[in-house]
């Protein structure tokens, strides 16, 4: 889709095609009504200016478990380097994911596209380490990179792969 296409649809059409990108209504909404954006950068640049802290926890709820499967595409696109991790390595994300929900009380959010199973856990257990305050903004930051890589991919900025073309 171009840029111009994405301007012209109707409110309610890309209201939705936001929530495919990050499931935080408000977010989608103040994003939807900056329209129209003049470039690809306008867009991103006003979509990471309007997430919000409530709009973190909102987002959290289109984002399954890392290693989990999911009958997301956008998800299993982007946990393709879990995909092939060992057994070992599963069950070591798993018990980390466990003790991250834990600990913070929601699922462990990081942006996995290009990322393989052995770093994730590393990233994953160094958060661990994270005060709830330091982790929000962590957070919201990796919530920020995966909305950035998904709008791209909605306008066709990123091959399939997801380099930048």
């Amino acid at each position: 889709m171009s840029l111009d296409s994405f301007n012209a649809l109707p409110e309610a059409a890309v209201r939705q095609r936001l929530l495919d990108c990050c499931a935080a209504p408000r977010w989608a909404g103040e994003v939807a009504a900056g329209r129209p954006y003049t470039s690809v950068e306008a867009l991103q640049a006003a979509a990471r200016a309007a997430l919000t802290d409530a709009d973190v926890a909102a987002g959290l709820a289109g984002h399954p478990r890392i290693g989990d499967r999911s009958g997301d595409e956008q998800s299993r696109r982007e946990q393709r380097g879990v995909a092939g991790a060992d057994a070992d390595l599963l069950a070591a994300l798993a018990a980390g994911n466990r003790a991250y929900e834990q600990r913070f009380g929601h699922v462990y959010l990081v942006c996995a596209s290009g990322r393989g199973a052995a770093e994730l856990l590393e990233v994953l257990q160094g958060r661990l380490g994270n005060d709830p305050a330091t982790e929000r903004g962590v957070m919201r930051a990796e919530l920020a990179a995966i909305n950035r890589l998904r709008l791209d991919r909605l306008l066709g900025e990123l091959t399939p792969t997801g380099v930048a073309r």
